[in-house]
């Protein structure tokens, strides 16, 4: 979990039901400029517990009372069997809010603890049990799609990671199809700020639920990030908004990958080789999708 950037005191100070419009608003927009989610989707909610699972949850159900074509809400939650593990006040907050919701019970956390090097991190053992699991459910349930809570700070930190130890230009996408083609995993607050999610969790006081695997080890790369972002926040405040345009805002033949350039002279790469003085700007988003389905549009949470 990564630590918010230096402008969430003087958000946080801000009402907090501005902040929950905001955060609703960059939810929808996304979900809209994206086609994330069609009429008749059933969408299963990955729920961990943490605050940004349920921010996630809380927000895409109120959509889901509000949007103008029917479509279904699931929350998942793995209790993965950790020591010290306590889910009874996220099962409480669950029945109390209403939403449909499972419990599944697997005890992963021997097997990632096995598995994983001394030093190591836990996540590429324990995210990979954990994904195998979801879509399981997930195709138990009948859900077409996969919801999770990753956000904007989550995608300029993979951004990073992957350009400063990977070698490549991936960050992560809004929805993408899994590779047995049977799921749409979709990110709906991918361009919401941190800060702004932890803000309104905190408002609202959701049972957060510790984990005892990532939150256990210290020095890992993806906090070296977070600290890089913080760093140079203070010489820029909206560095991390100035970022996420960047990902929206890309010029491919102005990059060094020869097959991508081979795309763009023969014509095949998305267009918007964004020109160097031009302006960003964002597509309108369309109301149909190409199946002809409605997606959910922008809504204002006054309205």
């Amino acid at each position: 979990m990564t630590t918010s950037d230096p402008s969430t005191p003087a958000r946080a100070a801000r009402p907090a039901e501005v902040i929950r419009r905001g955060l609703a608003r960059a939810m929808t927009r996304t979900i809209a400029t994206y086609g994330l989610i069609e009429a008749g989707d059933r969408v299963m909610v990955a729920v961990s517990g943490g605050k940004d699972s349920y921010t996630l949850l809380d927000l895409l159900d109120e959509a889901r009372r509000r949007a103008p074509f029917e479509f279904s809400v699931i929350a998942v939650h793995l209790d993965q069997r950790q020591p010290g593990y306590d889910g009874r006040p996220l099962e409480a907050w669950l029945a109390a809010s209403g939403i449909a919701h499972e419990i599944v019970r697997e005890d992963t956390y021997s097997t990632v603890v096995e598995r994983t090097p001394a030093g190591k991190a836990f996540c590429t053992v324990c995210s990979r049990l954990r994904r195998g699991i979801l879509y399981s459910t997930a195709e138990r349930l009948g859900c077409n799609k996969i919801a999770l809570g990753h956000h904007r700070d989550d995608a300029l930190e993979t951004l990073l990671m992957n350009l400063f130890y990977a070698g490549k230009l991936q960050a992560m996408p809004a929805g993408y199809t899994t590779d047995d083609g049977r799921f749409q995993v979709i990110r709906p607050l991918i361009e919401c700020a941190e800060g702004e999610i932890a803000a309104h969790a905190a408002h609202v006081g959701y049972p957060i639920l510790p984990c005892n695997l990532c939150g256990s080890q210290d020095g890992l790369r993806r906090e070296a990030m977070a600290a890089l972002l913080r760093d140079l926040e203070q010489g820029n405040p909206n560095l991390r908004a100035v970022m996420l345009n960047a990902l929206k805002n890309v010029a491919p033949s102005h990059l060094l990958d020869r097959e991508l350039l081979a795309r763009v002279r023969r014509g095949d790469a998305a267009a918007g080789d964004a020109s160097e003085s031009s302006a960003p700007s964002e597509p309108a988003p369309p109301a149909l999708t190409p199946s002809g389905r409605r997606r959910l549009p922008v809504i204002d949470a006054r309205s």
